[in-house]
């Protein structure tokens, strides 16, 4: 019989495909969200949103031209922005675009949570991660980003409701991104602990 842990097993994760540099990754990212807060200081809150809805589709474009691939996460937000962005548009009402990362944050914790709790795994579908994990690996980490969507999602609830259109703007870059960069890279110890680098990784046993 084999020494394997079943847990040593790793779960299939998507098709190897053209990388893409993490900085630019990153400047496709923040890049609307930036224009949004800059459109909205000089503009206001509604050329704001029509240059963010611009924005967001010129990103998934050049993500597609540069890696002829377009992450789930990142086509949801575009899709989010554009619905929520023409009714604020359409009714001249902030609102629309101020909840929308309430309900998409929302979303994306309840298919994690929702699908943990069904025994599948999403996240690397949704955070479009290229790793090898083991399931408890893939299941703590899934349980933490999952709480984490509902607690960015409760932060916006919080921010847009008690203060200034100006700060909600500038918190969306500012405050949201910073956090979420921060709390990715407290998962490094899990992912290192749980992560199967190859094939060989697989007939060990993981600490």
């Amino acid at each position: 019989m084999s020494n394997v842990e079943p847990d040593s097993k790793p779960i299939p994760t998507r098709v190897r495909r053209r990388a893409q540099n993490p900085g630019l990754k990153l400047l496709l990212e923040m890049g609307p969200l930036a224009l949004f807060l800059l459109v909205n200081f000089k503009f206001g809150i509604f050329p704001a949103t029509a240059v963010l809805m611009t924005a967001v589709v010129a990103a998934l474009i050049a993500s597609w031209v540069l890696t002829r691939h377009l992450p789930i996460m990142p086509v949801v937000t575009a899709i989010a922005v554009l619905f929520f962005g023409a009714l604020t548009l359409i009714f001249q009402d902030s609102i629309f675009i101020k909840i929308k990362p309430t309900i998409v944050n929302a979303m994306f914790g309840t298919v994690l949570l929702g699908g943990l709790l069904a025994g599948k795994l999403f996240l690397p579908v949704v955070l479009d991660m290229a790793l090898q994990l083991t399931e408890e690996g893939w299941r703590k980490l899934t349980l933490r980003w999952g709480l984490f969507f509902y607690a960015l999602a409760v932060l916006n609830e919080c921010v847009w409701r008690t203060q200034s259109e100006d700060f909600w703007a500038s918190f969306r870059l500012l405050g949201t991104m910073p956090i979420t960069i921060v709390f990715a890279l407290a998962q490094v110890p899990l992912i290192m602990k749980h992560e199967i680098k190859d094939g060989a990784d697989a007939d060990r046993e993981h600490w």
